[in-house]
């Protein structure tokens, strides 16, 4: 997904190697694909997108969006109230993601800048439970996994979930893609059984691993602002998921 914190043109590199990593071997697509049918349809935004214009969105058929919120423990999305009320206003369920930097301060803390600023849940049927953000670092190519071990990982992980429970009462989904989770974490499944899974693969189909996911990123554009995105079951699904 999207960092907010560089020139156009560092920005432009960064995006760039992001698809190329996210594609895991596909290419971009032009189309929804074929897996689709059915399911409702969705994006993510972040200050790129700044002020989004939500009745066109929903009328191309946006049913649900995640909006950019925090980045590390300090940064917030300028855009990030225009982005997440405009959403609602407009009748899409939104929630907001976190985007994670490991090697900055601890899970513990960047949940706690999150949820303090926009990534809290409430059980509306309009509000996703927060997302959490985390891939290969965007500022630092020799650090993919941010200098952390796997366990080390997987412990800033918990940390970060736990503090989200805590302060929400909901766990976080889980946004990544399966080459960094397995060369991050171990494949870890310490989340499988509580953490929802959103899967960022750009391809035809969201694949056979990792299984069991609830939101899938397909590209990185399209007829909405921002990534592709759909939900793995019906509308009144996304909605009574979003209820808790």
């Amino acid at each position: 997904m999207a960092i907010d914190r560089k020139s156009s043109r560092q920005r432009a590199r960064l995006v760039a190697a992001s698809v190329a990593t996210l594609a895991l071997g596909g290419t971009a697509l032009v189309e929804v694909p074929a897996a689709a049918a059915g399911k409702p349809k969705g994006h993510d935004v972040s200050s790129h997108q700044k002020n989004v214009n939500w009745s066109s969105a929903k009328s191309k058929g946006a049913e649900f969006v995640y909006v950019k919120a925090t980045e590390s423990h300090t940064y917030r999305n300028p855009y990030f109230a225009q982005q997440y009320n405009g959403a609602r206003n407009a009748g899409i369920v939104r929630g907001a993601y976190h985007f994670a930097l490991p090697h900055t301060s601890s899970g513990t803390e960047q949940a706690a800048h999150f949820v303090g600023n926009g990534g809290g849940w409430r059980a509306d049927g309009w509000t996703l439970p927060p997302a959490l953000d985390i891939e290969y670092n965007p500022y630092d190519k020799k650090k993919k996994c941010y200098g952390l071990s796997k366990s080390g990982m997987v412990g800033w992980i918990r940390a970060f979930s736990d503090e989200v429970k805590r302060q929400t009462g909901r766990r976080p989904v889980i946004y990544t893609n399966y080459n960094w989770w397995k060369t991050c974490t171990g494949n870890s499944a310490a989340f499988a059984a509580n953490h929802p899974l959103w899967l960022a693969r750009y391809s035809g189909s969201a694949g056979s691993l990792p299984s069991g996911w609830k939101f899938w990123q397909y590209d990185n554009s399209g007829s909405l602002p921002g990534d592709q995105n759909l939900f793995n079951g019906s509308l009144s699904q996304l909605k009574t998921f979003a209820r808790g």
